[in-house]
């Protein structure tokens, strides 16, 4: 989304010029040349409290203990001792996985409640510059939004630019859940849109659930668009390596892993995103049934079967998508590798028409839209291959609703 938007074939060209002489640069003075250090953020803020804090006389949890442990925490408090930690570490909670689902709505309600305080406080602070304000300003109108009755918020963190994690439909009840990772440029104020509304991860998690319940009215769906990791911003360094993958890659799975019950997960990648889904897929958690990319600019690997994963692996590329002009390689940890549309790669190719370009893969009325809503809902002889001569459903079959733990 954002700068890929667009058709930057010079500025990519030219960005892949300039990737050896960064390259030397970062090899001779390291990463901290370019990423500063940041003072605590407000989430470390709040789980150092967590961790020096008590319960009952009892000390907490420690927040590294897994998510199994931590439900079982929460399972065994009262209802008045669980809206106390809420109200006391509003950020930890919300970001934990392991917490009981609704709790961490509320969390990050309150979270975003108290951020958006903050930011009002902030577009009257005389010491920031009139840009500063505006800032402030349009931090505190996407917090109240996010804030607003009825959105389920599981994930919030405010440190930097940001990062979020949106549930549409019941997530505790679902059969089937699938999660839609988007690519560069992701941030709170990027989170969601008016304008190209389906460029964004709320319109694209919410157009693919709306696709889904069209096409599988019985099937009980959950969609989440997941900007819970920092991607890259714009055609820079950090897009042309793996280095923003590799952490959001660890983010990803663990959402996996703490997610409720035992319904099969799809992932659907956009752009970076399928960079970062490459990058998780050899230690993604088995319940993950389907890899699906868009307008991938590689995967990291040269093949499907590199990926390390017993999920299907699907791709597809509008025929204006300006990134099938990118070189797809990779070179001393600069590009990303094999095209996944190719056919050496293996993946099953699906149709993208009427996605019109990189940004449009979620826009309703695309093949690429349906092509989503029919693998979300595991309805894999419905899917449209790509090419009359390749039948990408080959040796498989529509799968029965999963059962519930």
């Amino acid at each position: 989304m954002t700068s890929f938007d667009t058709s930057p074939q010079l500025g990519v060209w030219r960005t892949l010029a300039t990737l050896a002489v960064v390259f030397v640069m970062l090899a001779t003075t390291g990463w901290t040349a370019v990423r500063q250090q940041r003072d605590a953020s407000a989430l470390h803020t709040s789980r150092s409290a967590w961790e020096h804090g008590r319960l009952a006389g009892r000390a907490l949890p420690d927040l590294d203990s897994g998510p199994a442990r931590l439900a079982r925490f929460f399972s065994s408090l009262t209802a008045a001792q669980r809206t106390a930690l809420t109200q006391e570490y509003a950020l930890t909670v919300g970001n934990m996985n392991g917490a009981p689902t609704r709790l961490r709505y509320r969390a990050n309600r309150l979270a975003l409640l108290r951020q958006a305080a903050i930011e009002r406080t902030r577009t009257h602070d005389s010491r920031l510059s009139p840009a500063g304000q505006q800032l402030a300003e349009r931090r505190m109108h996407r917090y109240e939004a996010l804030s607003a009755p009825g959105r389920q918020i599981l994930a919030f963190d405010p440190e930097g630019s940001g990062r979020a994690a949106e549930v549409f439909g019941g997530l505790d009840e679902a059969d089937r859940i699938s999660i839609v990772v988007p690519g560069v440029d992701t941030d709170l104020l990027t989170f969601q849109r008016t304008n190209r509304k389906y460029s964004a991860p709320v319109g694209m998690a919410q157009a693919l659930y709306a696709q889904e319940r069209e096409a599988s009215p019985s099937t009980r769906t959950a969609v989440i668009a997941w900007a819970d990791y920092t991607s890259p911003d714009g055609l820079g360094i950090d897009s042309a390596t793996a280095m923003r993958a590799v952490n959001g890659a660890v983010r990803l799975n663990a959402l996996v892993d703490a997610l409720p019950g035992s319904a099969p997960v799809a992932m659907f990648c956009h752009s970076y995103g399928s960079v970062v889904c490459g990058v998780a897929a050899h230690t993604m958690p088995e319940r993950v049934t389907d890899i699906a990319v868009a307008g991938s600019p590689g995967m990291r690997v040269e093949n499907a079967a590199e990926l390390g994963t017993d999920a299907r692996v699907w791709a597809m590329r509008d025929a204006d998508d300006w990134i099938q002009d990118v070189p797809h390689l990779e070179v001393g940890g600069l590009g990303h590798g094999e095209d996944p549309m190719a056919r050496e790669f293996g993946a099953r190719v699906l149709s993208a028409r009427e996605a019109k370009g990189h940004g449009g893969y979620f826009e309703p009325g695309t093949d690429s839209l349906r092509n989503f809503a029919e693998i979300g809902t595991g309805a894999y002889g419905s899917v449209e291959c790509a090419h009359d001569d390749d039948d990408c459903t080959t040796d498989l079959s529509d799968t029965p609703k999963a059962g519930r733990a």
